[in-house]
């Protein structure tokens, strides 16, 4: 989720896309273009819950992971993973709201397992699942909590563990903010950014560094997708 990491990789992507086809013949269509539904920024939807990202959420020891994964099929749409939005965010203490409307952010690229394998062995550093999640994010957020036994590389296969880890790493992100940032940006969007771009951008932006081009691009698409993400976790 590195501020690099936007759509100058999708045509890369279709390149890919057309070496797993002509190789492997797995393509199975998974990418699901966004539609802008609003312009509103995250600060004037509230969250259905009311509850936003807390630096005093839980720990994540009462939760238990799902008993079997969510096997990916056919196109992918994230409002259909509505329901674990809303258990995930609750377990984490974060704005389902907010963490639905970074699904619609990433799902730029198709999100079909095998793609995203064969993505990663030509560039190994790239992220994993429908949240883009890196190893060491993911391995950083995990100690601790349900998934503490899960594996990174296991995100492309099972779509409900990449909202569980997404979530948290939210709530480890809200754990890092001053409580009183000093930026012109609101909760929710500090987190998204320190989501894209890294906890250390993210604190820089809530002392008031001013936003770089392709963070406030992520940032745009967030607005962009706030009004629908409020409407699909309701």
């Amino acid at each position: 989720m590195s501020e690099g990491q936007q759509g100058s990789r999708w045509g890369r992507w279709l390149v890919i896309g057309v070496l797993v086809a002509a190789g492997w013949g797995i393509v199975h269509g998974g990418d699901h273009p966004t539609t802008a539904s609003s312009g509103a920024s995250p600060s004037a939807t509230p969250s259905p819950d009311g509850a936003g990202p807390s630096a005093s959420a839980p720990s994540g020891s009462a939760s238990t992971a799902p008993s079997k994964p969510s096997k990916p099929s056919g196109r992918y749409d994230p409002a259909d993973y509505a329901a674990p939005v809303r258990r995930y965010a609750a377990e984490a203490g974060v704005n389902p709201q907010l963490l639905m409307a970074i699904l619609y952010n990433e799902s730029y690229k198709p999100h079909d397992p095998e793609l995203e394998r064969a993505w990663q062995r030509s560039k190994p550093e790239a992220s994993f699942g429908i949240a883009n999640m890196h190893r060491a994010a993911f391995d950083d957020t995990k100690p601790g909590r349900p998934f503490a036994d899960r594996q990174w590389e296991e995100l492309p296969d099972d779509r409900d563990l990449a909202v569980q880890a997404a979530a948290w790493h939210l709530h480890d992100l809200a754990g890092q903010l001053p409580a009183r940032p000093s930026a012109p940006l609101n909760h929710d969007e500090l987190l998204a950014l320190g989501y894209n771009a890294g906890a250390g951008n993210m604190l820089a932006f809530a002392r008031g560094v001013k936003v770089g081009s392709l963070a406030q691009s992520y940032l745009d698409r967030l607005h962009d997708n706030w009004a629908k993400s409020g409407t699909a976790v309701q």
